[in-house]
């Protein structure tokens, strides 16, 4: 890899929602920094970007894909992620390790339903941004009210840097307001960027917009804010400076216009990324803990340090098998070397590294501090590993991983391909840890989970292209859970004497509710050695064990805490088995006792429609047991929120094309599990 200084870096992620022209920004930015020699283009299935046979088909973008360039003598490390809220895993661990965003919105629409998520996923990882507003070509592209939007919506602080010059097919031009020029852009897909004076109509305008910049620098800078005050002369340069600083500390997000699809605005863009996104060096140290002293550790960029890296994404190459995408953080690491996985204490050998350009690869003899990669030759790694130069070293923090909330039956048309599909499947779910797959022993069948509908559709779809596996898809289901109410004391006794040695098993445990969303806790309470150590862990796993089956319809069971607090044990009877068992049976009681309840998926819906049709929309999303949340009227629509079950969201998009004829469009994303009303409990029940 590029020797550049660490100042010289920037990875950035491309991030927005469905259709807001991600793709299509990244694509411009390969072709004017040399990197692609022709334009691929997302509606003609050509984009370097979107490499997946998938991906092409549908015009949508499903993995998040990395790519490298270079502009103005730094280095810009580029991930383009998808829109869909079905592919959000995608965004979040590439949010994880990247430095700064481009935002990207559509002039037209403003902010839509993934493009909060994505700022929200932005804020959790406290990644620095700029705003894009795109299609800035089509009518009703609106720059300022992206801006109102952000700030209103986000709460983004978000400050004008440009003025766009005319609008819809008449946008023509590009003011920067910081130096007072107009940029045009010509020669072929508007590779040539001219700056010329300001138009004498849009002269006011300029200084009044360039003061509130400099007002807006002030906040971020003493010596300009007292410059400011005293009317000095200010530059360009300082200005720049102390807003690169607010956009570091998240206090603003410059905001820039144009059109990717029109070829006007990208290479400012691509100048912001050089001037307001941070490198490696502005960021803060990332902290890991150590292992095995619990503290905490502040691991700094830097290529002399030791090594530490983050795996962040797994692919499967059909050419060079598995591929771990790293983020370097500090140190560097040369191919042939070794790394300890700090999850698994394993030591693995690192054969091979290379520089990814979506799909292609270009072999590298070394990596360091600052770059993203993917290295070849590690066996045993899962999404959110950390890999470091020795074994004691200190554990990153992780990915969070959404859990899936639908599901479906498949199973191979040809029962000989069985063995093929499973592999497939756990290479799938290798690479997307928000798919998973489990084999039910009672039904006999193998079942798929993801976050909705179209992710399970390209998991089969790629099972018959990819893995030549023809499957069989069954109906789709919701993934719903179960959890407690009170409070249960309950006893849990395993006895079996058949002749020989026995089996004696005995514990008493208190089962809890616990809030939403905590999962499972057990906790030894144990005293007096009334159950000896050893046997401690058995009963938390019999208990774990038993969680994906609970007492109602058969749901994993989350959200209680179970507490292990005497029990007895026989000499020569007693065994881990037994007391896996009488924790298992102390479970199935303990639930039983404890009120049970079902949750089910809430997902938050936003519908976009003509005014006309309102009424009917709003009609069926309440006969879907939905709670309408909001409308929010805009020039030509009404957008309407809302809160709705998943499981009665199947086939709203045909019923939702057919009551507005094909005006009207929707988003879904996951909001919470919450308890299921007693009438649809027993339905369920029944059903299952």
């Amino acid at each position: 890899m590029s020797r550049l200084s660490l100042d010289k870096y920037r990875n950035i992620g491309i991030a927005a929602h469905i259709d807001a022209g991600k793709t299509t920004v990244t694509e411009r930015m390969l072709f004017y920094t040399g990197i692609s020699h022709k334009i691929g283009e997302v509606h003609e299935g050509e984009a370097v970007m979107d490499w997946m046979e998938q991906e092409r088909k549908r015009g949508i973008t499903i993995t998040s894909a990395a790519t490298t360039c270079f502009w103005r003598d730094h280095q810009v490390n580029i991930i383009d992620t998808p829109g869909h809220v079905d592919f959000t895993i995608e965004v979040e661990r590439s949010l994880r390790v990247l430095d700064g965003v481009v935002a990207v919105f559509s002039a037209v629409d403003g902010v839509q339903p993934q493009s909060e998520t994505v700022w929200r996923q932005a804020n959790r990882y406290n990644v620095p941004r700029i705003v894009f507003a795109n299609k800035m070509d089509r009518t009703g592209g609106d720059f300022f009210k992206v801006i109102k939007d952000v700030n209103d919506k986000l709460r983004g602080n978000a400050l004008a840097m440009q003025l766009p010059v005319g609008e819809a097919e008449n946008f023509t031009g590009i003011i920067d307001l910081v130096t007072r020029k107009m940029a045009t852009f010509s020669g072929d897909k508007g590779i040539n960027v001219e700056w010329q004076e300001v138009p004498a109509e849009y002269a006011e305008q300029v200084e009044t917009m360039r003061n509130e910049i400099v007002e807006a620098a002030a906040d971020f800078n003493d010596d300009l804010a007292e410059k400011y005050l005293n009317e000095e002369d200010i530059s360009d340069e300082e200005i720049k400076t102390a807003l690169r600083k607010g956009v570091l500390e998240l206090k603003v997000a410059l905001a820039f216009c144009g059109t990717a699809f029109k070829n006007k605005g990208v290479q400012l863009l691509l100048d912001a990324v050089i001037d307001y996104l941070p490198s490696p060096l502005d960021v803060p140290a990332v902290e890991g803990t150590l292992v095995r002293a619990g503290e905490i550790e502040h691991i700094k960029a830097d290529p002399s340090a030791e090594f530490y890296g983050l795996v962040f994404k797994i692919m499967t190459d059909p050419f060079v098998g598995v591929l771990n995408f790293v983020r370097v953080y500090s140190g560097e690491l040369k191919a042939g070397s070794y790394v300890f996985n700090i999850r698994t204490g394993s030591k693995e050998r690192v054969s091979r590294i290379v520089k990814m350009h979506s799909n292609k690869r270009e072999e590298v003899d070394c990596i360091r501090a600052g770059d993203i990669a993917a290295v070849v030759g590690i066996k045993d790694a899962i999404t959110g590993d950390t890999l470091c130069g020795s074994k004691d070293g200190a554990l990153l923090e992780t990915i969070s991983i959404p859990t899936p909330v639908i599901s479906a039956s498949v199973e191979p048309k040809n029962k000989a391909d069985y063995e093929k599909m499973a592999i497939s499947l756990k290479k799938m779910m290798q690479e997307d840890p928000s798919f998973q797959f489990t084999y039910d022993d009672e039904t006999g069948q193998t079942v798929i989970r993801g976050m909705g509908e179209l992710h399970l559709e390209v998991v089969v779809d790629r099972l018959r292209t990819e893995h030549k596996v023809e499957v069989v898809q069954g109906k789709l289901q919701v993934a719903y859970k179960e959890t407690i109410q009170k409070l249960a004391d309950v006893e849990g006794k395993y006895v079996k004497q058949s002749g020989g040695r026995g089996q004696y098993g005995h514990v008493y445990i208190k089962f809890a509710p616990q809030e939403r969303g905590e999962g499972f806790e057990f906790e030894n309470k144990v005293t007096g050695g009334s159950i000896p150590r050893e046997f401690i862990a058995p009963v938390q796993k019999g208990i774990e064990e038993s969680l994906n089956t609970g007492v109602l319809g058969g749901y994993p069971t989350v959200d209680f805490k179970a507490t292990l607090y005497d029990g007895s044990y026989h000499d020569v009877d007693s065994s881990e088995l037994a007391f896996k068992v009488a924790a298992s049976m102390a479970f199935k009681n303990g639930m039983r006792q404890a009120s049970p309840v079902l949750l089910e998926p809430i997902m938050k819906v936003v519908v976009e429609t003509p005014e006309d049709y309102m009424g009917d929309v709003m009609g069926d999303l309440n006969s879907r047991r939905g709670r309408i949340l909001g409308m929010d009227p805009q020039t030509d629509k009404q957008v309407i929120t809302a809160e709705v079950p998943l499981g009665n969201m199947f086939g709203y998009a045909t019923e939702l094309r057919s009551m507005t004829k094909g005006r009207a469009t929707y988003t879904m994303e996951f909001e919470c599990y919450r308890e299921v009303p007693k009438s649809v409990q027993d339905e369920i029940v029944e059903k299952k």
